[in-house]
């Protein structure tokens, strides 16, 4: 059966050597953030994840949930205790203000958490996720009514929270949503329609479930113009802050999906049920797009787990199964084969994967910092730098994460030939679980178009001319070191291949449009690449200072092969991308 180990000490090392999490202790928050104190909590969260979590992956998997004639559904045997000792944790409310109950710790902290957690249980992790990017949400929309209500609640873990977007119409295209609200004239509202693909939209886990709701106000504009968000509670809150009577809405079916299994994926209906405004009437996409950013980090979170759990089991596997000779001579002449990690071929794929884990780990981290700064900072500009950072590198992390975790998981089972393809062996899970990170929350295509015609030239591309500023910078500054020249020369060629791109999308896409199309897609790949790289060189930098013990030269032999291996890559992304729309378009509709 598959194994998970949480890889804390390559964390500890980014928090710790990479991030220098101590320069920021000035920050709400990181004033007892010690390295004794991230060792605690990764320690305590990595024994929760191994012991609890990951035995109930394949079981859950195999189980999945069930749901009832009166539309309740029950998750998966051992889910509902592995949540209670979850929730008993205080991890839902890790990163949560103290003043609704949380417990005020970074995102950077969160974010490891979340790997760990996706790592071991990918659809157990969900449940808690979820009411995470709806805390956020609530926080920066709600009324003061609203989070005294829901938050400690949720906070707290009793009750857990949903985002609902998707009807079966409209996906993407927010602007055809049908669900209605019509006002009852004493604040609330009466909401009508059906949601589908609702992750945690109906369980067992807790007392209440919060459902965030996009809907359409009765006389609103047509539109995105015209959407509003609501907080519809499975049960509606009473005076005293209890669950009290069972609102009108409810779960029509699971839908029957090709992974994640146990997590009740659900079609709601709403059938009148009672809701209440969150924020202004009209700007719920706004509101909601908080939730869907948060979720966005997240997932790409995810897409890394899976990287990482697929990997591990690939390693193990290739240096035990025993299979041919090696190329260079016997290895193992008291056995009857080589264990095949003698073999160039799957060393190749598995340092691909490490290359790829370790350098996405690193990006989502220094990513989740800038959350940190952006929330925390008393600096009016410091935040605004976090903020226009986090916006830019959201799609990437969101895209590439993802895209790689899945090309890992597929490369590794692909270590264990046959046996890989058998469900007992349990390393198809990963590929199934795997593949839905790359579809919801906003399919990576989306990303691609949302990096080169929103992020790029917003505010006249600030955030991307700091980005250049910051990583050029890092360049001239190291350029004259030898021992950081094997990752230093390849990523300067690469950063000049980001900058040639970047120039010719202003160039040609803003007169023909289907040029930042169809460039989209390899303009995001390049970037990715281009940010990994520049993490591989700081960790590169880091490694080489804490001297000469294994894990630093580990990371130097990974660092070396991400920059003589992966990186090159770039020069193939530049070549798609200027190479424009005319043949992408060419065919005609019916021709296809």
């Amino acid at each position: 059966m598959p194994v998970y180990k949480a890889p804390v000490e390559d964390a500890m090392f980014l928090i710790n050597d990479v991030l220098d999490i101590n320069k920021y202790n000035n920050l709400p928050g990181f004033e007892d953030v010690s390295a004794d104190t991230v060792a605690a909590i990764l320690g305590e969260g990595a024994k929760l994840c191994e012991e609890v979590l990951q035995p109930l992956n394949a079981s859950g998997d195999r189980e999945g949930c069930h749901r009832a004639a009166d539309g309740t559904v029950t998750t998966p045997n051992g889910f509902k205790p592995a949540y209670e000792s979850y929730r008993a944790g205080g991890w839902v409310g890790l990163p949560a203000p103290v003043e609704y109950g949380g417990l005020g710790l970074p995102a950077v902290l969160n974010s490891v958490m979340q790997e760990f957690v996706s790592g071991a249980n990918l659809a157990f992790g969900m449940y808690p996720g979820l009411t995470q990017g709806a805390i956020a949400a609530m926080l920066e929309h709600g009324s003061d009514e609203q989070k005294n209500t829901y938050l400690p609640k949720m906070i707290s873990g009793e009750w857990t929270g949903t985002m609902n977007l998707t009807e079966p119409h409209c996906g993407t295209d927010l602007g055809l949503i049908r669900t209605k609200a019509v006002p009852n004239g004493d604040g609330s509202y009466k909401i009508s329609g059906q949601k589908i693909f609702i992750s945690a939209g109906e369980h067992d886990l807790a007392a209440n479930i919060v459902h965030l709701v996009l809907a359409r106000i009765e006389g609103a504009p047509s539109g995105t113009k015209g959407i509003s968000l609501l907080v519809c509670p499975k049960y509606l809150v009473k005076e005293d802050g209890s669950p009290g009577e069972r609102n009108t809405l409810s779960c029509g079916k699971i839908e029957e999906k090709m992974g994640i299994h146990a997590n009740a994926t659900c079609v709601m209906n709403y059938e009148e049920a009672t809701g209440f405004l969150v924020g202004e009437e009209n700007k719920g996409l706004a509101a909601m797009f908080v939730m869907m950013n948060e979720a966005r980090l997240a997932v790409g979170v995810q897409g890394l787990a899976m990287g990482e759990v697929s990997y591990q089991n690939a390693a193990s596997y290739a240096r035990e199964r025993l299979q041919g000779r090696a190329l260079s001579g016997v290895k193992e002449a008291s056995k009857p084969a080589d264990p095949i990690i003698v073999h160039p071929d799957v060393r190749r794929t598995l340092m691909t994967a490490r290359a790829l884990n370790e350098g996405g780990r690193a990006l989502a981290l220094v990513t989740a910092l800038q959350a940190d700064i952006h929330r925390r900072s008393p600096d009016a500009a410091a935040r605004q730098a976090a903020d226009d950072r986090l916006g830019l590198l959201t799609p990437i992390i969101k895209a590439i994460l993802t895209e790689n975790g899945l090309q890992n998981a597929i490369n590794s089972q692909q270590m264990f030939g046959g046996h890989g393809y058998i469900a007992e062996v349990g390393v198809e899970q990963f590929v199934r679980d795997a593949r839905i990170t790359l579809i919801y929350e906003g399919a990576n295509g989306i990303q691609a178009l949302d990096l080169v015609g929103r992020k790029l030239p917003r505010d006249g591309g600030r955030a991307m001319m700091a980005y250049l500023a910051e990583l050029n910078g890092f360049l001239k500054a190291h350029e004259a070191d030898e021992a950081l020249k094997p990752y230093v020369a390849p990523l300067k060629v690469s950063a000049g291949h980001l900058q040639q791109a970047t120039m010719w999308l202003m160039q040609n896409a803003l007169a023909k449009p289907d040029n930042a199309g169809a460039a989209s897609t390899d303009y995001l790949q390049l970037f990715g690449l281009v940010a990994m790289g520049y993490m591989w060189a700081q960790m590169a930098k880091a490694a080489l200072a804490k001297g000469d013990d294994a894990f630093a030269k580990n990371k130097l032999v990974t660092a070396k092969f991400f920059a003589d291996r992966l990186l090159p890559e770039t020069g193939l992304r530049l070549a798609r991308v200027t190479a424009g729309a005319g043949d992408v378009m060419a065919l005609p509709a019916e021709a296809f």
